[in-house]
């Protein structure tokens, strides 16, 4: 069964802020391997739009950085399993992915120093 995975990326590695993705690196993943990579534009699209592009990329699980809740709820009413927090290489991000070493993301997953006014963290989580 083949399916695809999608990372926000920049520069070989995970892009921090999911809604601020301007290129993606799509994963095809045939018989539990990965059968070919291509990295896509997003052309602008951002935030919870990212869901439809996703979608109509035929994605069904993101690994990412950072995500707010409103991202990742219109991923999941859009069917897409959400893998966040991860950091590094996107292709090893999705080497651990298919190895089973990342659990699906329970809620906004910030990262850094900065203000956050869209996730539950208290204080400042550095999404932004």
């Amino acid at each position: 069964m083949n399916f695809c995975i999608a990372i926000p990326y920049s520069q070989d590695e995970v892009f921090q802020h999911f809604g601020k993705s301007s290129q993606f690196k799509i994963y095809t993943v045939a018989d539990g391997a990965v059968a070919s990579t291509e990295v896509l534009d997003t052309a602008g699209v951002g935030h919870e739009d990212l869901a439809l592009w996703l979608v109509q990329h035929s994605v069904q699980a993101v690994v990412c950085g950072g995500i707010g809740p409103g991202a990742q709820g219109a991923l999941a009413a859009a069917g897409i399993a959400v893998f966040a927090g991860v950091e590094g290489a996107a292709d090893e991000a999705a080497r651990r992915l298919l190895a089973g070493e990342l659990a699906p993301a329970g809620g906004a997953n910030c990262h850094g120093g900065g203000s956050c006014s869209h996730c539950s963290k208290s204080g400042s989580c550095g999404c932004h």
